[in-house]
């Protein structure tokens, strides 16, 4: 037996944008430890795990390192591969029992939205070591309730231009760390960048989590409740953000790249 393998392009229009993920279809159970292996072989950003839960599925990420809690761009990849190859009709919804819950995708003209939970954001002092590693002081700063540090520059040329230290961001107390600027001036709400050394993952090229905060802290600054914004990675990818009261519906389009089969090792 064999898994079937997909490497998508989530948050993008086009191949070679937006962030790659990996898909693996699972009929069975397999120890934590192999799927931690699989993901560090494949070596992209996520790896995502598919295993049928009656019309469901259960859905896993990994990094390269670790298994994390919540990602928007291999869940979206997901519900991209699963519409794509006809395991649901366009018009299904598609619900993924997740670490972080149920997880629900629908799919329209092309964008697939998938309804994540909303992550509270909280003011903070600057810390000392992000002065350090902006070298200059940020706007604001504030922290996600999932571990999240957001700084916010005065514009979207600083964020494009910040010149990332991982040693010096692997040393803060937080786990991620985001940049994030207003928009104006441009066709997007806002921009952001997302860092994650500590889980594997450098610099993100787009992060659907981190728009499940960027949202809900823009909306307490705007009064907006829907944005168009844009992840300035080197790839680079347009995520709609959608809020509600407790969750974050977080839209993108998608692009298969590969597809292939995974040899079925021995765990």
């Amino acid at each position: 037996m064999k898994f079937p393998f997909y490497q998508v392009d989530a948050f993008a229009v086009k191949p070679f944008k937006g962030n790659p993920a990996a898909v693996i279809l699972m009929e069975d159970t397999r120890e934590d430890s192999w799927l931690q292996s699989v993901a560090q072989e494949i070596n992209l950003s996520e790896t995502a795990f598919l295993r049928p839960k009656g019309h469901d599925y259960e859905l896993r990420w990994f990094t390269p390192t670790t298994e994390v809690d919540l990602c928007g761009h291999a869940t979206i990849a997901s519900a991209h591969i699963l519409y794509e190859f006809g395991f649901y009709d366009l018009d299904e919804m598609i619900n993924f029992h997740t670490r972080s819950g149920v997880l629900t995708s629908t799919f329209n003209r092309g964008t697939i939205e998938i309804n994540m939970p909303r992550l509270k954001v909280t003011p903070l002092a600057t810390p000392p070591l992000l002065k350090e590693i902006l070298g200059f002081e940020p706007l604001a700063a504030a922290e996600s309730e999932n571990g999240v540090l957001v700084a916010e520059l005065a514009s979207e040329e600083q964020v494009r231009q910040f010149s990332p230290n991982y040693d010096l961001i692997s040393q803060l107390d937080h786990t991620d760390f985001a940049l994030t600027a207003s928009g104006e001036g441009t066709k997007f709400d806002f921009i952001s960048r997302f860092f994650s050394p500590k889980t594997g993952i450098p610099e993100d090229p787009v992060t659907g989590m981190a728009h499940c905060l960027l949202g809900p802290y823009w909306e307490a600054k705007t009064g907006k409740n829907q944005f168009h914004a844009f992840q300035a990675s080197a790839r680079g990818g347009e995520v709609w953000v959608r809020l509600a009261e407790k969750r974050a519906y977080i839209g993108g389009k998608a692009v298969t790249v590969l597809k292939g089969e995974m040899l079925k090792q021995s765990q």
